[in-house]
C-alpha cells in the first residue's frame, strides 16, 4: 500500500505538464476557437530553447541557418526561463497572426488541421534539427524527499503541481475579476456583440494566444529535469491534455486542470500495478486512462464543445458527385500500370506504397469526407489488419485472399468500437477520442512483445493464389511486378466501391448527416446506425491496406501504424482532399514513403524535412481553400468548362418565378375534413427552471392546414421540436391512432410525421435532387402502401414547386426563396401523413409569398395535412382552416381565422395590435 501511495504521488509531475496544457488548451479554445493540438509540440520546443540557453546557446530551428548561436556564456535558471517564456509568448502571437487569424471564420475542423500541421512540422523540424537523442536538463524545482511516515515523495513534484495550482487559481481570478477576463468571456460568447460593445476579438485572442503559449512552454521547462527531451513523447502529451480539457468541455478551467493532475496520477499507479501483478498486461495500461476518462465523459455526458458566436461560419466543403468514373478510372490505372512496369526498385517500391496509402486513405474519406466524423485512428486500423494477418498466416495456416479479408473485418469490429462514441458526439471530441485509441493500441498492442510477436516480429506469409506466387519477392526481384499488380487492383476496386457509395442512397445519407444531424433524422435516416456502419467500411477498407502493407514489408511492424503516423496521414488526406476519391489518390501520392516522397528525397534530399513541407503546405492549403488540393483543382477545371461554354450553365435567378394562373388564384371555398390524424395531449417543455410549453392541446384532422402563431419566444418552434422528437417533452402523441411517444425523432418521421426547420438546414454539398432524395428515406420504411417517390413523381414535386430547373445545382447556389422550396420538397418526399412546415415563407416578398400559399394548398389537396408556423399573417389567415395561438407556452386560442380576428385574448397576446378584414399586424 505504501509503494501504491508513492507512485501517486510520483504521478504528480508528469499530472502537472497535462494540467497545464490542458490550461492552454482551454484558454485559446476560448479565446479564438481552436482546438490547439500543436500545445505539446510548443512545450517541446521551449524546453528544448530553455535546455540550450542553460548551456550558453541559442537554438535556431530554422533551416538553413546555423543550428545554434552561441551567446559566450551559460544562463542561470530565471535568465533562461524567462528569455525562453518571452520566446513562447512571441511564437503563440506569431501563430495567431500568420496562421488562426486568418482561419477565424473558418470551420472547427479547419482550425483543427491547421494546428495538427503544426504540431507535425514542429516535431519533425526538432527532429531534424537536434535529433531524437533524449537531452537531459539540470534540476530547477527544489530536490529531495519529503517523508509522510513510510512514503517518501520527491519534492519537484509536489512543487511542480503546487506552481501549476497556484497558476490556476491567478488565472480563474484574472478572467472572473479584471476586464481582461471579462472581456475574453465576452468575446468568446458572441464577437458580433464584442465588437458593438468596442473590444477588439483580435487583440483579445492575441493576448490568450501569448499567454497559452507561455503556460504550455512553462510546463515543457519544469517537466524537463524529471523526463528527459524526446520529441515524440513530449509531443503525445496532448492526448491525456485533451482528455483532461475535455472535461472541463473546453471552458471550465479548474475541472480540465484538476482531471490533468488526476490523470498524471493514475498512469503512475497504473505503470506500477503492471509491473507488479502477473496478470496485467505489461505495456499500454497508462495510455489506457487518458482513453477511458474521454469515453466516460463524452459518451455519459454527451456535451458538444461550447460553440463561439462567430461572424461568419463556412461549411467543411464539398463531396463531388463523380463523373464518368469507369472512363477516368481506366486511364489512370493504365497510367499506373505502365509506372510499374517501367520502374524498378525503390521507384517501383514507392509505386506500391503509394497504392496501399491510397486505399488507407479511402477509408479516411468514407469516415471523414463522407460522414464527417474526424478519426485519426484510421493508419492504426490498418495497423490491426497487419497485425492480424501475421496471427492468421503464420499461426493459423489461412490463405490468401481469406487471410486479408478475415484481418479486415477483426479491424472493421475495432472501427466499430472506435465510433460508438460518436453515437453522442460528433466533430472534434470524435477526433480526440479516435486519438486516444490510437496511442493506447500502439502502447497496448503494437509495442508489445506479447502480442506483436515478440523480439522475432509479426511475420506474415507471402500471398499465393492457384500457385501463382504474388508475393513482393527479395534481393534483384524485389520489389516483384506481380505483387505491384495485386495493390492496383484491389485499390481500383475499392475506389470504385467508394464511388458507388457515393451515388448510393447510404452515402446520400452519409452526406446528410454530415451536414446536419438533426435535418438528417427528420428525414428519416437513423443517424447512429449510419454513423457506425461509415466507421465499420471504412475500418474494413483500412485493414485491407494495412494487410497490403504488411505483405510488402513481409511483417508487421509498429513503426509502420504509429499515433503520430496516423495524424500525418489524416493531415495529408486533408491536405490532398478529403471528400473525394480523386483526394484519396492525390494522398497515396503525397504521403510519406510514396512516389512523391521518395522523387523528393532522391533528387532533392529532402526526407528529414518532407513532414515539415507538409505539415506547412498543409496550413498554406487550409488557409488558402479548406476543401483541400483536388476541389480547387475540380474548380479551375469548371471555370475552363464554363469559359468554353461547355458546361450548358444557365444563370440563376435571385427570386422566384412566380406566376398565378386564374385557376390558382384563392376563392376561400370551404372544404370537408376527414378523422383526427395527429393528436397532441398535454405537451410540456421545460429547461431547467424555465417552462417553455405548458399542457398544449390539439386535434389536427386530415385535410386541414393549421397555422401555429403567436409573438416570438410563444413556445411555436419549440411545440414543433417537442412533437417531431427533437426536444424532451411531457405529454402525448399519436399519429394516426398509433402513439408516437418514446420513439426517436426519425422513428416519427418514418411513422409519416415530416417536417422542415426555421433554419431550413439543408445539405448545401448536395444537389436538389440529392437533397430531396435524402428525403424519401422515411418512406422507405412505411410498408408498400407508401412507396418512395419514383423519377417521375419526384420529377412532378419539382415542377409544382418550380423547382425543376435547378433540380441538378448544388444547394448553395439558390436564392432563400428556392432553398425554402427544397426544405418543404424534401419533407414532402417522405410522403408523410402530416408535415410540420416551420416558417416556410421566412424570406419571401409578399409576391412569392402568395404563391407559396397556393403551392401549399396544392400540397393539402394532394393528401398531406400540414400544420405550418408563420410570422406572415397575411399567408397565415388567407391559407389555414384553423389557427392555434400560444402565447407565453400556453394555448390561449384555437378556431377558424374569423375567429381568431376577433379574439380578444390574442389581441392582447399581440401587444394590442388591431386589426380588420385582411389586415394584420402581427
Amino acid at each position: 500500500m505504501t509503494q501504491d501511495i508513492q507512485f501517486l504521488f510520483l504521478g504528480l509531475g508528469n499530472g502537472a505538464v497535462y494540467a497545464a496544457l490542458a490550461l492552454a488548451l482551454v484558454m485559446t479554445y476560448r479565446s479564438s476557437g481552436v482546438v490547439n493540438f500543436a500545445t505539446g509540440a510548443v512545450a517541446l520546443y521551449i524546453a528544448y530553447t530553455f535546455a540550450y540557453l542553460r548551456n550558453g546557446e541559442l537554438l535556431i530551428p530554422v533551416p538553413g541557418f546555423p543550428k545554434t548561436v552561441d551567446l559566450g556564456g551559460e544562463l542561470d535558471v530565471l535568465p533562461a526561463m524567462v528569455v525562453s517564456l518571452a520566446i513562447a509568448a512571441a511564437l503563440g502571437v506569431l501563430l495567431y497572426f500568420a496562421v488562426f487569424r486568418l482561419l477565424r471564420t473558418a470551420p472547427a475542423t479547419a482550425k483543427a488541421v491547421a494546428s495538427i500541421a503544426l504540431m507535425l512540422a514542429i516535431q519533425a523540424l526538432l527532429a531534424a534539427r537536434v535529433g531524437t537523442t533524449p537531452v537531459s536538463v539540470d534540476p530547477i524545482l527544489p530536490t529531495g524527499i519529503v517523508t509522510f511516515g513510510d512514503i517518501r515523495v520527491p519534492v519537484d513534484r509536489l512543487w511542480f503541481a503546487g506552481i501549476v495550482i497556484a497558476l490556476t487559481v491567478l488565472l480563474i481570478l484574472a478572467f472572473r475579476l479584471t476586464r481582461f477576463g471579462l472581456a475574453t468571456r465576452a468575446a468568446a460568447e458572441t464577437e458580433t456583440g464584442a465588437l458593438v460593445t468596442g473590444l477588439s476579438p483580435e487583440r483579445i485572442a492575441y493576448a490568450n494566444w501569448a499567454l497559452s503559449t507561455m503556460i504550455a512552454g512553462l510546463s515543457g521547462i519544469l517537466i524537463a529535469p524529471i523526463v528527459p527531451l524526446i520529441p515524440v513523447s513530449y509531443t503525445l502529451f496532448i492526448v491525456p491534455a485533451l482528455a483532461a480539457a475535455l472535461v472541463g468541455n473546453f471552458s471550465a478551467i479548474g475541472p480540465a486542470v484538476a482531471a490533468g493532475l488526476g490523470i498524471g496520477v493514475l498512469q503512475s499507479e497504473m505503470t506500477h500495478l503492471q509491473s507488479t501483478i502477473d496478470w496485467m498486461p505489461q505495456s499500454g495500461m497508462a495510455e489506457l486512462i487518458p482513453l477511458v476518462l474521454i469515453l466516460v465523459f463524452l459518451v455519459f455526458r454527451g456535451k458538444p464543445l461550447p460553440s463561439r458566436g462567430a461572424i461568419i461560419q463556412n461549411t467543411l466543403g464539398a463531396a463531388p458527385r463523380p463523373r464518368n468514373p469507369l472512363v477516368i478510372g481506366a486511364i489512370w490505372t493504365a497510367i499506373a500500370l505502365v509506372f510499374l512496369i517501367f520502374t524498378q526498385g525503390s521507384y517501383r517500391g514507392a509505386i506500391i506504397m503509394t497504392f496501399t496509402l491510397a486505399i488507407i486513405a479511402l477509408s479516411q474519406v468514407v469516415v471523414t469526407g463522407f460522414a464527417g466524423q474526424i478519426s485519426l485512428a484510421q493508419l492504426t486500423l490498418g495497423g490491426v489488419g497487419a497485425f492480424m494477418l501475421s496471427r492468421f498466416t503464420v499461426d493459423m495456416g489461412i490463405p490468401f485472399p481469406i487471410a486479408p479479408i478475415l484481418a479486415a473485418l477483426v479491424a472493421t469490429v475495432v472501427g466499430v468500437v472506435v465510433g460508438l462514441p460518436a453515437l453522442r458526439i460528433r466533430g472534434l471530441p470524435v477526433a480526440v477520442v479516435t486519438l486516444g485509441l490510437a496511442v493506447f493500441l500502439e502502447a497496448f498492442w503494437f509495442r508489445n512483445n506479447t502480442f506483436n510477436g515478440g523480439i522475432d516480429g509479426a511475420h506474415v506469409s507471402d500471398p499465393s493464389l492457384f500457385g501463382l506466387d504474388l508475393g513482393i519477392g527479395s534481393g534483384d526481384s524485389y520489389p516483384r511486378i506481380a505483387f505491384g499488380v495485386v495493390c492496383l487492383i484491389v485499390l481500383v476496386v475499392t475506389a470504385l466501391a467508394v464511388i458507388r457509395l457515393r451515388t448510393s442512397r447510404l452515402g446520400a445519407s452519409m452526406l446528410a448527416i454530415r451536414a446536419n444531424e438533426r435535418s438528417a433524422a427528420a428525414s428519416g435516416i437513423n443517424v447512429s446506425r449510419t454513423k457506425l456502419v461509415a466507421f465499420a467500411i471504412g475500418a474494413f477498407i483500412a485493414g485491407i491496406g494495412g494487410s497490403l502493407m504488411a505483405y510488402q514489408q513481409t511483417m508487421a511492424v509498429p513503426e509502420a501504424f504509429t499515433a503520430i503516423g496516423g495524424i500525418a496521414m489524416f493531415a495529408v488526406c486533408y491536405l490532398a482532399g478529403i471528400t473525394c476519391v480523386s483526394g484519396a489518390m492525390l494522398a497515396g501520392i503525397m504521403g510519406a514513403g510514396g512516389i512523391l516522397f521518395v522523387f523528393l528525397d532522391r533528387v532533392a534530399n529532402v526526407g528529414d524535412y518532407y513532414s515539415v513541407i507538409t505539415g506547412i503546405l498543409l496550413v498554406i492549403t487550409v488557409i488558402a481553400n479548406p476543401e483541400g488540393i483536388i476541389a480547387d483543382v475540380y474548380k479551375r477545371i469548371g471555370q475552363i468548362r464554363t469559359r468554353l461554354g461547355r458546361s450548358g450553365a444557365t444563370a440563376l435567378g435571385t427570386d422566384l418565378d412566380v406566376e398565378l394562373t386564374d385557376d390558382e388564384i384563392y376563392r376561400g371555398t370551404a372544404r370537408e375534413v376527414g378523422d383526427v390524424v395527429l393528436s397532441t395531449h398535454g405537451i410540456g417543455v421545460r429547461y431547467g427552471g424555465i417552462t417553455a410549453l405548458d399542457d398544449v392541446s390539439f386535434d389536427v384532422h386530415a385535410g386541414e392546414i393549421i397555422g401555429l402563431i403567436g409573438p416570438n419566444g410563444a413556445g411555436k418552434t419549440t411545440f414543433i421540436d417537442a412533437i417531431s422528437g427533437f426536444a424532451d417533452a411531457d405529454g402525448t402523441v399519436s399519429l394516426a391512432g398509433d402513439s408516437l411517444d418514446g420513439r426517436r425523432a426519425f422513428q416519427r418521421s418514418r411513422a409519416g410525421l415530416g417536417r422542415t426547420f426555421q433554419g431550413i438546414d439543408l445539405y448545401d454539398d448536395l444537389s436538389v435532387r440529392e437533397n430531396v432524395s435524402v428525403g424519401t428515406t422515411a418512406s422507405l420504411h412505411r410498408g408498400s402502401d407508401h412507396p418512395p417517390l419514383d423519377a417521375g413523381q419526384m420529377d412532378h414535386l419539382f415542377e409544382v414547386l418550380h423547382l425543376d430547373k435547378v433540380a441538378d445545382r448544388p444547394v448553395r447556389e439558390l436564392s432563400q426563396g428556392q432553398r425554402q422550396l427544397v426544405s418543404v420538397a424534401r419533407a414532402l418526399a417522405g410522403r408523410p401523413q402530416v408535415v410540420l412546415l416551420d416558417e416556410p415563407a421566412a424570406g419571401l416578398d409578399t409576391t412569392e409569398s402568395v404563391w407559396l400559399g397556393h403551392r401549399l394548398r396544392a400540397i393539402r389537396d394532394s393528401g398531406t395535412t400540414i400544420v405550418m408556423v408563420d410570422h406572415d399573417m397575411e399567408l397565415v389567415l388567407e391559407v389555414c382552416d384553423r389557427i392555434v395561438v400560444l402565447d407565453l407556452g400556453k394555448r390561449i386560442a384555437i378556431g377558424t381565422p374569423d375567429e381568431v380576428r376577433t379574439n380578444p385574448q390574442v389581441t392582447r397576446a399581440y401587444l394590442g395590435a388591431t386589426h380588420s378584414g385582411k389586415e394584420v399586424t402581427a
